[in-house]
């Protein structure tokens, strides 16, 4: 394609539109590379690796801290019951070993958000947590971090043998076992695992459902300290006898709330309760999200231990002022002309539009892709290879409209997303702040455009107490709602 076709192929300011493409020789996201621990290194800290090291903390995988980050230290934070645990106001004060610390480096951490000050003591003196903070606030760092900086001095004499090379038998006994939701948190979280593992012993594994088998296992047999999974392929792998959770020290279920609702509970429950989850009293539970229900909560404390901790990071079920929340009233038959306008009114950035259907984001993609925007899509019913495909062009700027069901508004944490798009309006306000939040992460600005007309009536009453509590202008047809004196 030369420069004329690209003209030809571009709408407005927005770059090129690409052809979709599958890349059937790619590697599966389970098979990105991480550091591999001779017995022949010392104990505290392995040799470099520059390769390595770049394509972990290189500067495209690097989220800055934005302008209103300090605004961090002004939210409210509770723990319950009370007790003395005293937060870490820097990452150098904590009890964290030197590999964890270099690795915090490296990330270009500097100063711990809330959830992170107080969910590293917590963690490191022992304590089962429930923890509930703000989408884009840290709190993957906040459970692994403590989890993994405790095991790095304690690795040899916990962790499993390693296979021997060809071995034809194997089971893979991970120290700590993170549960997430949907394979994109899933492989995000076990690429943060890959960070903060950098140079330590402790081997990051993540198996999910979609993608092959045999991969996964393959990268099993090698080694697995640390292993993050999708709640069916681990029932199958657990089944079938490769995965043994008998060593688990730390179990932790992030995005917990949505695990455990309805269609997850059964998965979670099969886990916890019918394994050979290691029960010796050494095991502790973190449960981790931005929203808890109270019905959630009631139900959580079943794998949690009496006298877990409850740490409140601002309101529950709240979100950031640094998200610019935008409502527009737009009738159905009308949405396809006001979402071209809106495109071509703000400046071409990395955008995500949520649908609610699996149907609606084919339908939208092409119709976008058509009128020559860049666009890529994600969904239940898009295989594994497709789904990774489309999530690495949107990461990569080579399509950076990506056109999402809710398998997207879970805990991604993409680099530079500007503008979140709720082309169909959720019915549940929970799952409307995790779709902003994938917006204005650790401090940075960001916008988000609701398209809402009567249908949306029902989510009326929340929206407002959203827009009231983040000082938001509340457009004339939700006026209605406003509570008298804003009293919430």
């Amino acid at each position: 394609m030369d420069d004329n076709d690209n003209q030809v192929n571009s709408v407005g300011k927005w770059g090129p539109r690409q052809k979709h493409h599958v890349d059937p020789n790619r590697q599966w996201a389970a098979q990105s590379r991480r550091y591999e621990w001779k017995d022949t290194y010392d104990d505290d800290i392995a040799p470099p690796d520059p390769e390595l090291e770049t394509e972990l903390f290189g500067e495209e995988n690097h989220v800055h801290t934005g302008i209103n980050f300090d605004k961090y230290q002004e939210i409210k934070v509770s723990v319950t019951p009370e007790n003395r645990i005293r937060p870490v106001e820097a990452f150098d004060e904590a009890e964290l070993h030197p590999v964890m610390k270099e690795n915090i480096r490296l990330a270009k951490y500097t100063i711990p958000t809330p959830v992170q000050k107080y969910s590293i003591p917590i963690i490191t003196d022992g304590n089962d947590l429930m923890a509930c903070a703000q989408t884009g606030s840290g709190k993957t760092a906040a459970f692994l971090i403590p989890t993994l900086s405790k095991l790095f001095g304690k690795a040899k004499k916990l962790a499993a043998p390693r296979p021997q090379s060809g071995a034809r038998r194997f089971k893979a006994e991970p120290l700590v076992l993170i549960i997430a939701p949907t394979r994109e948190l899933a492989t995000q979280i076990f690429d943060e695992c890959r960070r903060f593992t950098y140079r330590s012993m402790l081997r990051p594994c993540v198996v999910y459902g979609g993608a092959e088998v045999a991969p996964q296992k393959i990268e099993l047999a090698k080694g697995c300290d640390v292993l993050t999974a999708t709640p069916g392929r681990l029932n199958d792998f657990l089944e079938r006898g490769i995965v043994s959770l008998r060593r688990v020290k730390y179990l932790i279920l992030d995005e917990a709330d949505r695990m455990l609702d309805m269609g997850f509970e059964t998965d979670i429950r099969k886990i916890v309760q019918k394994s050979d989850l290691c029960e010796d009293g050494s095991r502790q539970t973190l449960m981790f999200s931005a929203t808890f229900p109270r019905q959630i909560r009631t139900l959580a404390t079943d794998f949690l231990a009496e006298n877990h901790l409850f740490l409140k990071v601002g309101r529950v079920g709240g979100t950031t002022s640094d998200i610019t929340q935008k409502i527009m009233f737009v009738e159905d038959q009308n949405k396809r002309n006001s979402l071209v306008e809106l495109l071509l009114k703000q400046p071409p950035s990395r955008t995500l539009i949520f649908v609610e259907t699996k149907r609606g984001a084919d339908s939208l993609d092409d119709y976008l892709y058509n009128q020559n925007f860049p666009t890529t899509s994600i969904h239940g019913d898009r295989n594994q290879r497709e789904r990774e495909d489309a999530l690495l062009a949107f990461k990569t700027g080579k399509s950076p409209i990506l056109i999402a069901t809710a398998v997207a508004a879970r805990g991604l944490d993409i680099k530079n997303v500007m503008h979140v798009i709720n082309y169909d309006l959720c019915n549940e306000i929970d799952e409307y702040v995790h779709r902003i939040g994938r917006t204005a992460r650790v401090g940075n600005k960001g916008l988000a455009t609701t398209f809402y007309n009567e249908k949306n009536s029902e989510v009326a009453t929340e929206l407002v107490k959203i827009l009231v509590e983040c000082k938001q202008e509340i457009p004339h047809f939700l006026q209605s709602y406003v509570p008298p004196d804003n009293n919430l």
